[in-house]
């Protein structure tokens, strides 16, 4: 009868020592995630971890596989040694050095940093580099702001990077009357007064391509006025080896 009694104790439920230690390992996972410093890491690398670990299982990639040994361990080569993870490396030392440099407009809005899938994303909210429909940058008052840009773009970290310039405007039509036919004029010639005034302050011109998207690619709410103001802006990509 004894023995039939502890039995049922036993399958009552979990034992105490248990729920302790699982406490202890959720704490312990808290603190490492609270500890993990994001601007290191690199964002397209960490979407492609991503997209392989939900592609197991799956049929698109066979698990397990990509742990194997191959010829690049045998030429004494590690992952961490690889030129693309250099250059991840490099990427993620810009942005700290982007976000150091420009703290004041980050603070006011004028600068936005960001990352994607494109590499690295600095953007100028229009409202604070040009006049309203207007292509003429304010360089009175952004001068600084240039200077400390291209400087950034012609710095060691960013040696052999490509850029790429993006005007975006807000969904408002321009001016008949005025000097733009739509905001595909509007946001090119934004983007080229930009790629003008980076490359006189000694930006390299050779690595740069410029485009104008007008408001096809918003990122805000273009119903509202604070929406429209994130939306006109122009984007310079510092462009990860995949999107050249």
């Amino acid at each position: 009868m004894a023995r039939k009694k502890r039995e049922r104790i036993h399958k009552g439920g979990t034992p105490d020592w248990l729920v302790t230690y699982g406490d202890m390992i959720t704490l312990l996972l808290v603190f490492f995630v609270a500890l993990f410093d994001t601007t290191d890491a690199d964002v397209i690398q960490i979407n492609q971890m991503i997209s392989s670990l939900n592609n197991i299982g799956m049929g698109a990639s066979p698990g397990g596989n990509t742990l194997a040994t191959g010829k690049l361990a045998e030429l004494g080569n590690t992952i961490g040694t690889l030129p693309s993870m250099e250059k991840g490396r490099m990427l993620a030392t810009a942005k700290k050095k982007a976000v150091s440099l420009f703290q004041p407009e980050i603070k006011s809005n004028k600068v936005r940093i960001s990352s994607d899938e494109r590499g690295l994303v600095i953007s100028l909210a229009s409202d604070a580099f040009f006049r309203p429909a207007s292509a003429d940058i304010n360089i009175e008052e952004t001068r600084t702001m240039l200077i400390r840009l291209a400087e950034l773009l012609k710095s060691d970290e960013l040696a052999g990077r490509q850029f790429r310039i993006e005007g975006h405007t807000d969904s408002s039509p321009t001016d008949p009357a005025g000097p733009w036919f739509s905001n595909w004029e509007l946001s090119s010639a934004r983007s080229l007064n930009v790629l003008h005034y980076l490359t006189d302050f000694g930006a390299p011109e050779a690595r740069f391509q410029v485009s104008g998207l007008a408001d096809t690619v918003p990122i805000a709410d273009d119903a509202t006025e604070e929406g429209r103001a994130y939306n006109r802006r122009v984007d310079i990509i510092i462009l990860d080896e995949g999107h050249l």
